[in-house]
């Protein structure tokens, strides 16, 4: 009987382990998040599919950006949500597009800010003609002193990839 509770704890225990790993995606890669990551699930990496993305807490929010015309609505996962699946442990982040522009972006405005990365705007996927796969959206209708230069030039979008720096 003992050994029998024992096998039920390690099996448990186990279990436990697996669930908490992050899932191969099912579907394309959207993003990728590479450096300092402890969740890899493609090599070194950590890759979601935007079903992975949808499915971790995020928030959608209406609000006007430099780059859209009226009040839009964003929707997608926290960032910090995401950066905690891959398990990134860093102080800074690049982000990178498509167009291999990238952002330098402190991950204190992951932890700080309910920044997101924005897969939907007005309830649809955004296509990397209209910004997408994804867009990293600040919360300008939380706070009005964000609208400016310097979060702007962190608002990357057609994201493909994030590097987590020391």
């Amino acid at each position: 009987m003992k050994s029998l509770a024992l096998l039920l704890v390690a099996s448990t225990a186990l279990f436990a382990t697996q669930a908490a790993a992050l899932d191969k995606p099912k579907g394309d890669v959207v993003l990728t998040i590479t450096g300092a990551v402890s969740e890899a699930n493609s090599g070194k990496d950590a890759a979601f599919d935007l079903d992975m993305l949808e499915a971790l807490p995020g928030r959608s929010a209406k609000m006007e950006t430099p780059w859209t015309q009226g009040q839009i609505e964003f929707s997608g996962p926290f960032l910090r949500e995401v950066l905690k699946a891959a398990g990134a442990k860093g102080s800074k982040l690049s982000v990178k597009a498509l167009n291999d522009y990238a952002a330098e972006v402190p991950i204190e405005d992951a932890d700080k800010l309910d920044t997101i990365l924005a897969s939907k705007m007005d309830g649809k996927r955004m296509s990397v003609r209209d910004k997408g796969p994804l867009m990293l959206v600040y919360p300008f209708d939380e706070d009005k002193g964000l609208y400016n230069e310097k979060y702007f030039g962190r608002s990357v979008w057609q994201i493909k990839e994030i590097e987590v720096l020391p």
